[in-house]
């Protein structure tokens, strides 16, 4: 492994590991870039993932609590978003993924541009039960189709007058969930090489730490700022998105 090749793998691994710290997912937007320089596609993915999970279960400990007291709404996204995972690789043998990006990176752009420019965010106060089932379920759709489980449900809780714990308590194990299932089927199609390994032995540590610095600043945002970053986090998701599968 020659010194450009880690420095692009190390790269990757801290943009991923800072913004899932921060944000609770977004690994994959901001370090495949990087890893994809240096990789195969598949094998770029397979660290990604198992990175976006090993970052991820710091994330989980930070909102332990908030999980805990409402199980629920956490249900009603996971479970309907297993569901969608498989019927979105099934999409994916209909639809072409490139053409299923850009169309979702156009509307991430719309819904980040519009709102990001609005000095007061609507406020969905009252429980929707349904619509959140509705949001997972798409979203595993999404999730198998184009790697993009966590598009929608974004959108949809940054729109909520959540406190900033109770929005991550969701975003993150939800797409926790996701992406453990995603890296067990990537191992059992024997992605993980001696190879991919060796690369995630260099990713994870630095991701871990990375991630540790994005949670000290998730601590200290106040809870309307950190709703006003998630709608940030969509219109630079959007353009990540659309500027990747454009060139």
């Amino acid at each position: 492994m020659t010194p450009d090749v880690v420095f692009y793998v190390a790269a990757g691994a801290a943009a991923g590991g800072l913004i899932n710290g921060l944000a609770g997912f977004g690994t994959a937007l901001f370090a495949l870039g990087f890893f994809l320089t240096v990789m195969p596609p598949v094998q770029a993915v397979a660290v990604v993932v198992m990175t976006s999970v090993i970052t991820g279960l710091q994330g989980l400990w930070v909102v332990r609590h908030a999980i805990g007291q409402n199980p629920r709404r956490l249900a009603r996204f996971t479970v309907p978003s297993l569901v969608g995972i498989p019927l979105g690789v099934l999409v994916l043998s209909v639809l072409d993924a490139g053409t299923l990006k850009l169309v979702i990176a156009a509307f991430l752009l719309l819904y980040g541009g519009y709102f990001s420019l609005r000095s007061v965010l609507p406020r969905f106060e009252r429980p929707t039960p349904y619509l959140d089932m509705v949001v997972g379920f798409l979203g595993g759709i999404l999730g198998g189709a184009a790697s993009l489980s966590g598009a929608l449900p974004m959108m949809w809780c940054a729109l909520r007058p959540w406190p900033k714990a109770e929005t991550r308590a969701v975003l993150q194990p939800f797409n926790f969930v996701v992406l453990s299932l995603t890296a067990m089927l990537l191992a059992l199609r024997g992605a993980y090489s001696t190879e991919t390994l060796a690369y995630l032995a260099v990713a994870a540590p630095v991701a871990i730490v990375a991630a540790q610095i994005g949670i000290a600043i998730f601590r200290r945002l106040p809870d309307a700022v950190f709703r006003r970053l998630l709608i940030v986090m969509t219109f630079v998701s959007g353009a990540v998105l659309l500027l990747r599968e454009m060139l």
